[in-house]
């Protein structure tokens, strides 16, 4: 598309050219300036990045991102020598800077020192591609801007400014190409790396598409919440089973703290980005997000296959449970995501006492170490009090499937 383009606009300057004499010295000077400005933003339009940069970037760690021109192979036929693309690190005040001018300004001071960030635009002669792929660059160092109020340095984002000089044929005119990366949250400890992929996911599931970098709300409507983590759960644990209505009750009740409302109260609500990632559960000593992250963890390294099965009811209360226990017969369970701990998974079952009352415990949740050792399935089947999953279902039923063959003789 771009190049039909590029090519009316080449027929209409022919024509402009041709009839110049009927134009007048006034009105083709005029003319030809305007159809140099159309050019221009037809072909920064195109300069684009195919392959994104890590969104959270470790300091000394290698990463590929590639650019692609796609009027390239149109407009840079014959060149003596390829052209370079720079990558360079930007901070959001100039990355907005350069939204503001258009990017017709250029680059002043990079905020990071970054290696082996300079590659040619070559052509490639079996796709047709013009492209620049930058397949060892390294992030040094970062230069940290002042932050405001209580902001953390995962929350500060910036971006890579990838730009370059071309000359086009056969108009001759030179033009500065430059695009800018989706945000990137640099850290520079794994630690960080639980905050960071929270900025990242806010900033990726709820900025407008045209907005000055890298501007997003405050605060989000619930229900866009829940599409954002049932997208991001089914995403990272590769399932097509998503939360459920229930699940999103509870995921309520903990974000907002408050236990009183209806599934109905929660809809019209609208959750902050400090209920989301700033402020601590009560109780606990982490986030929410830090929370929802364990799980997801937990999930995708251990029990991917129990919740693809719907094996696990997960993101329920430990009042809830109690609730659906305690009138089953006896050794009825069920596994829910711990409450206490980051990344544990634990089982409820009902036990009745000699009085007939019925007793609703808690096994010691498993982290994701405790099921590498000995799967959640061989543990289920340890367990002799466990003998029905809630509702009603046999336990080897539920899980035979999931049972690892026991060794047997010496080992």
């Amino acid at each position: 598309r771009c190049e039909n383009l590029v090519e009316v606009y080449f027929q209409l300057q022919q024509q402009v050219m041709a009839a110049s004499t009927e134009l007048g010295p006034e009105l083709l000077p005029r003319l030809l300036e305007r159809f140099n400005e159309v050019l221009s933003s037809l072909v920064k339009s195109s300069f684009l990045v195919e392959k994104q940069p890590p969104q959270v970037l470790k300091t000394q760690t290698k990463f590929q991102a590639s650019v692609r021109f796609l009027l390239g192979p149109r407009l840079l036929k014959a060149v003596p020598k390829p052209y370079m693309v720079r990558a360079d690190m930007v901070t959001e005040k100039q990355a907005r800077e350069l939204e503001l001018s258009n990017y017709s300004n250029t680059l002043s001071e990079s905020t990071g020192e970054i290696l082996h960030n300079t590659v040619a635009l070559e052509t490639n002669p079996t796709s047709g591609n013009c492209c620049a792929n930058f397949k060892n660059v390294l992030l040094k160092k970062i230069k940290r801007c002042e932050r405001k109020g209580s902001e953390s340095v995962t929350e500060e984002k910036c971006a890579v400014l990838f730009s370059t000089n071309v000359t086009l044929t056969p108009s001759n005119v030179s033009i500065h190409l430059q695009v800018l990366s989706l945000p990137i949250v640099v850290i520079v400890h794994g630690n960080q790396d639980n905050n960071a992929k929270a900025t990242v996911l806010w900033d990726n599931a709820f900025s407008d598409i045209d907005r000055v970098p890298f501007v997003v709300a405050e605060r989000v409507p619930w229900d866009k919440m829940c599409d954002t983590l049932n997208l991001k759960f089914m995403a990272e644990v590769q399932t097509t089973k998503g939360l459920l209505k229930e699940h999103y009750f509870f995921l309520a009740q903990k974000i907002f703290n408050d236990h009183s409302a209806s599934p109905e109260d929660f809809q019209s609500r609208h959750v902050s980005w400090a209920q989301f990632n700033k402020e601590i559960l009560p109780g606990r000593g982490f986030t929410f997000w830090q929370w929802f992250d364990g799980v997801l963890d937990l999930t995708k390294r251990c029990l991917k296959s129990y919740w693809s099965d719907r094996l696990i009811m997960g993101f329920i209360s430990k009042q809830y449970v109690c609730k659906l226990l305690s009138m089953q017969p006896d050794g009825t369970f069920l596994l829910r995501f711990s409450d206490s701990e980051i990344g544990g998974v634990t089982i409820a079952y009902v036990m009745r006492g000699k009085d007939g009352s019925s007793q609703v415990e808690n096994i010691q949740p498993f982290s994701a170490k405790d099921l590498s050792i000995r799967s959640l399935g061989d543990r289920i089947r340890d367990l002799g009090q466990l003998r029905n999953l809630y509702p009603n279902i046999p336990k080897d039923q539920a899980f035979g499937s999931h049972y690892n063959k026991e060794q047997t003789g010496k080992d």
